[in-house]
């Protein structure tokens, strides 16, 4: 599974309106077929890593990162018809997938097939990285992750406002990573006027894949996507993955309105004593604790990524 884990991960950004998925196929303890989303959702990971297999794919076991669709589209036939047809003799699914076409009735097609089917195995690993998928079906907007530099002691920006850069080189390249997995990067209005951000993807091999960009502001801006308000993003279907980049009054709106989803902290080793968060809305301390799930900190150079997963 760990090994489909990865493959998904390849896809990430790229495979909208479908989510990305990793598939492995082994049989005597050798893989005989791996596969993904392809750019634009198809073909799909089953069907990739079935083609690689072939005839060899009856009696084996496959490796799903999320439930085999049981729909099938004028685009192409559903996962778990594919898996039945083959031939296979188990399938290992890691997540659930809460689309009504498919909720429950692929693990139900394959079982009545006489397949065996394991569920949940590294099931919130998987749902980490299907995050815009399963955020756009449960709550009907896209992911958003929440991107800031700060200093030891909290400040995103010197007094006079000035914030480039607070992070050093190898932390600046992670978060372009992060933008090529975004399908939107959103800034505000005072970013956008202060820094004049080309909003690119600066990494070698994945300049093609710099993503649209947003401005939330109260006016439209010229060549940028105008959004007016944190509410405005129940109406973007075209995005399952929203990487926010600045500056504190567009952080402070999002905690506002509760629509951080992830919260990318790049932590320097640096005293600057300038500006923090303004007013996020809490009116009682007890209500900021609770919300948020420490994830692992990565070690960047100097700097420290320490990630944040809203609990809901």
């Amino acid at each position: 599974m760990g090994a489909a884990l990865a493959l998904a991960q390849r896809g990430v950004g790229l495979t909208r309106p479908n989510p990305s998925v990793g598939c492995v196929l082994v049989k005597d303890g050798r893989v005989i077929g791996r596969g993904w989303t392809q750019p634009g959702g198809r073909p799909h990971a089953e069907a990739m890593a079935l083609a690689q297999a072939g005839e060899a794919a009856r009696g084996a076991t496959a490796y799903v990162t999320l439930e085999p669709c049981a729909h099938a589209s004028p685009r192409g036939p559903a996962c778990a018809d594919g898996l039945v047809a083959a031939g296979v003799a188990r399938v290992v699914i890691a997540a659930g997938d809460p689309d009504p076409r498919t909720d429950g009735e692929g693990v139900a097609r394959l079982r009545a097939a006489g397949i065996a089917v394991t569920e949940g195995v590294r099931a919130a690993e998987a749902e980490a990285g299907l995050a815009g998928f399963l955020t756009r079906l449960r709550l009907r907007r896209p992911h958003v992750t929440l991107k800031l530099a700060v200093s030891l002691d909290g400040a995103v920006a010197m007094a006079s406002g000035q914030s480039q850069w607070i992070t050093g080189e190898r932390a600046r390249a992670h978060a372009h990573l992060e933008r090529a997995r975004a399908d939107m990067i959103l800034v505000g209005r005072g970013t956008l006027a202060a820094d004049a951000p080309r909003l690119d993807v600066r990494l070698a091999g994945l300049s093609a894949r710099a993503p649209q960009k947003a401005v939330m502001s109260r006016q439209p801006v010229p060549g940028w996507r105008h959004l007016d308000s944190p509410a405005a993003l129940a109406a973007v279907t075209d995005a399952d993955l929203v990487l926010a980049e600045g500056g504190v009054g567009l952080a402070a709106s999002l905690f506002a309105a509760d629509l951080v989803d992830r919260l990318l902290l790049y932590r320097a080793p640096i005293l600057i004593g300038g500006l923090g968060l303004p007013d996020i809305g809490l009116v009682d301390l007890a209500q900021a604790h609770g919300r948020w799930a420490a994830q692992p900190i990565v070690t960047l150079g100097a700097d420290r990524l320490e990630t944040y997963l809203r609990i809901r």
